[in-house]
């Protein structure tokens, strides 16, 4: 099998079950399955999540919903996103959740929805500055909701910026929701689940869990960041392939296109069956190692769509078949989502979610 993500399915149980000792049994757990449960596969993740105590499912878009719908899942969903006009019928019928954020979104559900009501989650933009309700106009919003017999108000939630990096914005945010919710419940109006804790406010703002939370990154044992972490997670995911082919190149060789490489001296190359169509990023900066029997060997040349070659000069028993990490661990070595993201400068959310879907997950 040329490329393959390995998926720890104990790994993920041990999270979830961490995760819900961590909020006590008064607090339930969405587990966000958006984007293929962030590449690990939505179908597999979410049986599992919810099989080791997850009591709802994040997605980001109606065909995720329903995706899941398709493989008999039937715990309650909630997208995080708003649904067109036509898809309200089909939200009602499966019994997903949508979240609303203005008036206008309101009224084309209460136009299409013709058989029940739609059950929906307010979002409250408390400082995040992008989707949602202004917190200052939730509670005329949801008065003007009121008249609106197609609407089944179920929960209530907002969404941090910087829970990973600036508490005192963190802050501002809760305090923001709060005084919203306050004056929302003051004049009549009673949630069923209200939520703002995402994976990094879980662990630093208690207080945001309220009676539901929604951690994603930590339930595939990825820390918010190096200083802010839950003890005793475990990553999910491994990236491997196989060598293709070994060779010698004389001194002075190019490897790859455009010649970008010239070896040094004589050097043994090795050549790897995975490339840019498979996640692994060509510019401006790519994957530096990979591992080969336990060591670290560094890429060659251009990244090219379904090759990248690799110097094995120092592994001088490496042969065609033999197993290659590309992300995870392989004897006392390993490479993280965070290291790799350090190296191409981005966010390990990126590293994870941007392998190709035509690597298998097993």
């Amino acid at each position: 099998m040329p490329s393959r993500v390995e998926i720890d399915a104990q790994a993920l149980a041990g999270n979830v079950r961490l995760l819900k000792a961590h909020i006590g049994g008064q607090v339930a757990l969405m587990a966000v399955v958006k984007a293929n449960a962030y590449g690990h596969g939505a179908v597999a993740v979410s049986r599992t999540a919810l099989a080791n105590g997850a009591d709802w499912l994040a997605v980001a878009n109606m065909a995720e919903a329903l995706e899941l719908r398709a493989a008999d899942i039937t715990a309650p969903i909630l997208i995080l996103n708003g649904i067109s006009a036509f898809a309200v019928e089909q939200a009602i019928q499966q019994d997903i959740r949508v979240s609303l954020f203005d008036l206008e979104q309101a009224r084309q559900i209460q136009k299409a929805a013709r058989h029940g009501k739609l059950k929906v989650h307010i979002k409250v933009d408390s400082g995040m500055g992008r989707l949602g309700a202004l917190a200052g106009d939730a509670l005329d919003l949801l008065r003007r909701l009121h008249s609106m017999d197609r609407l089944e108000i179920e929960g209530i939630y907002t969404h941090f910026a910087r829970a990973d990096e600036d508490p005192a914005h963190t802050a501002r945010q809760l305090t923001v929701f709060k005084a919203a919710l306050t004056s929302m419940q003051a004049n009549g109006f009673r949630f069923k689940c209200i939520h703002a804790a995402n994976s990094a406010a879980l662990i630093a703002s208690p207080d945001s869990c309220f009676n539901l939370v929604r951690p994603g990154l930590l339930l595939y044992g990825l820390q918010p960041t190096g200083q802010m972490r839950l003890a005793g997670l475990r990553p999910v995911m491994s990236w491997k392939t196989t060598i293709a082919q070994v060779k010698t190149l004389p001194a002075g060789a190019s490897v790859g296109y455009g010649g970008d490489y010239r070896t040094r001296r004589q050097e043994t190359i090795a050549v790897l069956p995975v490339g840019y169509a498979d996640g692994l990023r060509c510019s401006p900066q790519t994957w530096r190692e990979v591992l080969i029997r336990g060591k670290r060997a560094p890429l060659i040349g251009r990244v090219s769509m379904e090759k990248t070659t690799i110097n094995v000069s120092h592994i001088p028993n490496a042969r065609a078949g033999d197993e290659v990490v590309l992300m995870g661990r392989q004897g006392d070595e390993e490479i993280s989502a965070d290291e790799i993201a350090d190296w191409l400068d981005t966010v390990h959310y990126e590293i994870v979610t941007s392998i190709a879907p035509r690597a298998p997950r097993i």
